[in-house]
């Protein structure tokens, strides 16, 4: 039991050093194709080292899911029910890149014959450097490298003709966040078809019904059955109550809205 407590004592006391790595994705970190049954697609990634040492780099795929609160869940592939991971075949696991160097991974979509409902399928593509624990030459201990990984989604709209999105409003707030007033909304998505939404708000004077202001969030791509929290700058409102209307709007301008009472406090 001494010995172990030591032991403990000793790893604690050893220094440690983070290095960031120096892998970026070239062609973005979405990847969305339309679909039909049974035929085949190409994609690729494109990766660079922006680093001046060689660096190793594994692609392997993982199925996940996200929440409003932030949550991010990855699993194992085949574990989600919309997942396309089973289709996917990516042409290496393993590549080395030299420093300054770019190079180009490719992955097949093959889509079963007998595909399932419509919609939209996902999995994501892990993009990690391979990094080793290395000990120090100029002080006792190991030098731990963080690690930066990359998810490349990779989503299939199954004839998304047929399908659509859902929005439902499931959580509305202020929080203060710096020297800014936040209005935070938590949007899901119950449909079946992936959007790209975004969150606007009509805000109105409770006496004489005057539009005083419209804002904006920044649009977000919302998969199926997921959630997200849309952000609203309201700092340039003064405290007060008001009226106002929700309104969240998917890419193909469906909308879907949501009367409330607003509060705005003061600091």
């Amino acid at each position: 039991m001494i010995k172990n407590i030591l032991l403990l004592i000793i790893l604690l006391a050893m220094p440690f050093q983070l290095i960031k790595a120096n892998i970026i994705i070239l062609n973005g970190l979405t990847h969305n194709y339309n679909i039909e049954a049974g035929k085949v697609y190409k994609g690729k990634i494109s990766i660079e080292n922006t680093g001046k040492q060689t660096q190793d780099v594994k692609l392997f795929l993982q199925d996940f899911m996200y929440n409003a609160d932030g949550s991010i869940i990855y699993s194992a592939p085949n574990t989600n029910v919309k997942t396309n991971s089973g289709w996917i075949k990516i042409n290496t696991n393993l590549i080395r890149l030299g420093a300054k160097e770019k190079a180009e991974v490719f992955y097949e979509i093959t889509v079963p014959k007998n595909a399932p409902d419509d919609g939209s399928y996902w999995s994501v593509i892990i993009v990690e450097p391979v990094e080793d624990i290395k000990p120090t030459h100029d002080k006792p201990g190991v030098s731990i490298t963080s690690v930066v990984r990359y998810a490349i989604q990779v989503i299939t709209d199954l004839h998304s003709e047929n399908a659509k999105p859902d929005l439902k409003f499931e959580g509305i707030k202020i929080e203060k966040d710096e020297h800014k007033k936040i209005l935070k909304v938590a949007i899901a998505n119950k449909g079946n078809l992936y959007c790209k939404a975004v969150t606007s708000i009509d805000i109105y004077n409770k006496k004489d019904g005057e539009k005083i202001a419209t804002l904006f969030s920044h649009a977000m791509g919302l998969l199926p059955q997921t959630s997200k929290s849309f952000q609203i700058d309201l700092s340039t409102i003064s405290s007060g109550k008001y009226n106002a209307v929700l309104i969240a709007t998917d890419e193909n301008e469906n909308a879907f809205a949501l009367n409330i009472e607003l509060e705005i406090k003061d600091d």
